[in-house]
């Protein structure tokens, strides 16, 4: 593995970075509508779907980071065996060996385990005959993007948020059947994407009083 600085490793990522976010961006408005679209075919509240498809983000992103820590601890101790450098540079091999080598993600375990978590979340209370798997290749796509998104310095992640919370500018946007005059969030659309705290791109939430 090649032994670079946390510094330069930053410059090396900051193009796959602008990929990832630009994916992220890309899922939200396209693969997004295409999931609803799945899902409306059994389920007719666009409320309850865009509450699916927003839990789908959360449990995804969850799930490939849960994941990605196993990998992580694994390649770590691979590496230090032979790593003749520092903490700082031995981090940087990981990370840049794990970016390199997406193979060692099992992405479909991944999708499983969120499926799983989506039949069992209480905040989903749909019909017994709904199968989130229809949403599968939407939740197959959202794990791998998380997953790369874990080898940046520093890593991206999602927002979670809470029904009721006051609605931040900074952090949403307000959703085109939204009330525009009432305070707080009524339920999320599409969760903000986070890097060291800092809202790189906002979400999208649904206001009502």
């Amino acid at each position: 593995v090649k032994i670079c600085s946390p510094a330069q490793y930053r410059r090396a990522s900051a193009s796959r970075r602008a990929c990832l976010i630009a994916r992220f961006n890309f899922i939200y408005a396209k693969d997004r509508l295409d999931a609803e679209i799945c899902l409306k075919k059994f389920i007719c509240d666009i409320e309850m779907v865009q509450r699916i498809i927003y839990v789908a983000v959360l449990e995804s992103f969850r799930a490939a980071r849960k994941a990605f820590w196993k990998i992580k601890i694994s390649v770590k101790q691979t590496l230090a065996a032979c790593h003749c450098g520092g903490p700082a540079s031995l981090e940087v091999a990981v990370l840049s060996y794990i970016a390199c080598h997406k193979e060692l993600f099992d992405v479909c375990c991944c999708v499983q385990e969120v499926v799983c978590c989506m039949n069992m979340s209480p905040k989903l209370p749909c019909p017994a005959d709904i199968d989130f798997n229809v949403i599968n290749c939407f939740i197959q796509e959202l794990c791998c993007l998380a997953f790369s998104m874990q080898t940046l310095i520093p890593p991206l992640d999602v927002a979670y948020g809470i029904d009721g919370e006051l609605f931040k500018r900074s952090t949403y946007y307000r959703s085109c059947d939204s009330d525009f005059t009432a305070p707080f969030v009524a339920y999320h659309v599409w969760p903000a994407l986070m890097e060291n705290g800092a809202v790189i791109v906002k979400g999208e939430v649904v206001t009502r009083k």
